[in-house]
């Protein structure tokens, strides 16, 4: 896997991350959401980006979904932790929500509850999951953002992950081997690793060889085997190539996260949020298409 890469040039949007308000300031006792780390991180990575590039608008940028009740405590701690212009807050009815997401051009929204806007939103094109909150968070470094990603369902469309459940084990396998050099279809979450890799490329262009402030991960329960290459192939395809790729082949995925530590992993089953959970890392479920 490589470090940062070579940059593209394409019109500078900021990469747009809308997520409940909860998951980052909670009321009680004036505490964290499971998103706070994450949020550090991203305001770590725009300093590093302002640094190389002043007037770049191809940053960071975090909407705070809230109500109007909650506006002056969300803003006295937005200028507490000096997060002023990275967080703007969306106040949005639940009827508008998903229209609002489209129109600020959202690459990720997040949620605090299992509600139906999750899904609309997928639906709509959004890459969209449901957070969950381990007793302990546990990362490696605030400096420097990392994302995992789990591959089908997530990055890749379902379609595997489909002959597996209808087929079982030995069906996956014989059409991982007869489709090997077919891409697979893009998941709901290709969109949201495209921008992070566009940000290494153009940090990669400033010489930040040894230490990228982004890193990307692959955290697959596919095998080593055919199954394994037919998931590169489709990243070599997209010309997306991450950091780290690691395939469990269906073993436990919390040993690999508890080593990665990221910010933040996102998968399509619950066994595997809970197991993310359980090594102290940030995780969130992609709900299945409808």
């Amino acid at each position: 896997m490589s470090e940062c890469r070579t940059s593209t040039s394409e019109p500078e949007i900021p990469v747009t991350i809308a997520m409940s308000s909860g998951l980052l300031f909670k009321q009680e006792q004036q505490g964290y959401g499971p998103a706070f780390k994450f949020v550090e991180a991203l305001k770590a990575v725009n300093a590093e980006l302002t640094n190389h590039y002043p007037d770049s608008e191809e940053l960071f940028k975090v909407k705070l979904i809230n109500d109007s009740s909650s506006s002056d405590f969300l803003m006295n701690r937005i200028r507490e932790h000096g997060l002023e212009e990275l967080i703007t807050l969306l106040p949005v009815t639940e009827d508008q929500l998903v229209n609002e997401l489209q129109r600020n051009n959202t690459h990720l929204y997040l949620s605090d509850e299992p509600g139906l806007k999750v899904q609309e939103a997928l639906n709509e094109g959004v890459a969209a999951a449901i957070m969950f909150t381990p007793t302990n968070i546990i990362t490696e470094s605030e400096n420097q953002l990392r994302v995992a990603f789990d591959g089908d369902a997530v990055l890749f469309s379902d379609e595997s992950e489909l002959v597996f459940k209808s087929g079982g084990l030995q069906e996956y396998l014989n059409n991982e081997e007869q489709n090997v050099e077919i891409p697979m279809n893009e998941g709901p979450f290709k969109g949201f690793l495209e921008v992070l890799i566009k940000l290494q490329k153009k940090l990669h262009n400033r010489g930040l060889y040894k230490k990228c402030p982004i890193r990307t991960y692959l955290v697959t329960s596919r095998g080593a085997g055919c199954d394994g290459y037919r998931a590169l192939n489709t990243l070599r395809t997209w010309d997306l190539e991450l950091d780290e790729a690691v395939f469990v082949g269906g073993a436990n995925k919390g040993p690999t996260l508890q080593r990665i530590k990221p910010h933040i992993f996102f998968d399509d089953q619950q066994r595997h949020v809970d197991a993310a959970l359980e090594v102290g890392t940030v995780a969130c479920l992609v709900l299945s298409p409808n």
